[in-house]
This record gives structure tokens, sequence and C-alpha cells, in this order.
């Protein structure tokens, strides 16, 4: 398997990783980060991927954000960083015959960077689409990318794994993930 290999709606999920109130408060960037991972939940959902999502210790960091809890109503709850931990979550993945993971969510730094190098150890191919995760400062998120991707996950945007996972402008989802691109907001500021 080649390092670049293409994402597929066929052999993907969507790994949401602790998109929570309190955590997003102090993302200067959250609003855009927000609507693009709503945008790749849909996406997914559209396309019949598995979503999953998860809470870090949501006692002192509350709950998911409403706008991708209504999207995703089950968000196991986790007090360990990475997400491979989660009940469960693993065994859904090799399940399914899932081989990429593309991760989205909060903290570039923490959670998110501690989860792609898991599931790269673990064999998995994992995809950042760089506007849809997010860090409290610049230099923790520019330098998060950076090692997730010198331990071989691919950075990409949000409107490219879109399109990426649907390889193709005549399959049946086409209109409305064109739909989904022209209708969004500015990118991330960085």
């Amino acid at each position: 398997m080649r390092l670049t290999e293409r994402l597929t709606a066929q052999h993907g999920a969507l790994l949401v990783v602790d998109t929570q109130e309190k955590l997003l408060a102090v993302m200067p960037d959250r609003e855009p980060v927000i609507e693009n991972i709503v945008r790749l939940v849909r996406g997914a959902r559209e396309m019949e991927m598995p979503v999953w999502a998860t809470e870090q210790y949501p006692r002192g960091l509350g709950p998911t954000v409403p706008s991708i809890a209504a999207l995703i109503p089950e968000r196991p709850t986790k007090l360990i960083f990475h997400c491979c931990g989660v009940p469960r979550l693993l065994e859904q993945l090799y399940g399914r015959h899932i081989r990429h993971v593309t991760v989205v969510g909060v903290e570039a730094h923490v959670c998110v960077s501690q989860t792609a190098i898991e599931l790269l150890d673990l064999g998995f191919r994992v995809q950042l689409p760089a506007d849809a995760v997010t860090s409290r400062n610049r230099f923790d998120w520019e330098f998060a990318l950076r090692r997730m991707e010198h331990a071989g996950a691919v950075v990409s945007t949000t409107e490219a794994v879109l399109f990426e996972w649907l390889e193709t402008a005549d399959r049946p989802e086409f209109k409305v993930i064109s739909e989904m691109v022209k209708t969004a907001k500015t990118p991330v500021p960085r």
C-alpha cells in the first residue's frame, strides 16, 4: 500500500475528536472549524460512511457542541487522550474493514495528534483536513500537523477530502456534496 493511497468512501471512516463546548470556546477559529466538521459529517453520512465521535472528560470540558451533537448522538467518553482506547472503536474499525480514517477535532497537538499516531501505528491510513482540526494557538496547531504528517498522515482540506470520498461526478451524492462546497464560508484563517 502506497503512503499516498487515495481515500475511498468504501473503506473510509470519519472520527470526530472531542469537539466540546469548553474546549472550542477558547479556539480562535472555532466557527469555521465547526462548520467544516459538520460538512464532513454530513458528507460522510451522505456516502453511508461510518462516523464516530468522542468526548474527553465531559464533566470538566462540557458536552459536544450542539451542531455536531445533533448529527452524532452516540459519543463515548474517555480520559485517555487518544481515541483508540475507546471501547469497541477499534473492533468496529476492523469489523468494517476500514483502511482510511479521517480525523478531525480538537486539540490538534493533544488528542487529535495522539489519535492519529496511534491509528498509524495500528496500520490505518490517516487523513487530517487542516481546516477541521484546531488548537488554542497557531504554534501548537502547526507543529502538530507537521508531526502527524512526518509520522505518515496525509494533511489535506475539508473540500479535498469530500471530493476524494466522492471519487466521481456520476455518483448520486455529487449534487449534495457540490452544494456543501459551494455554500462553505471562508476557510480557517492561519
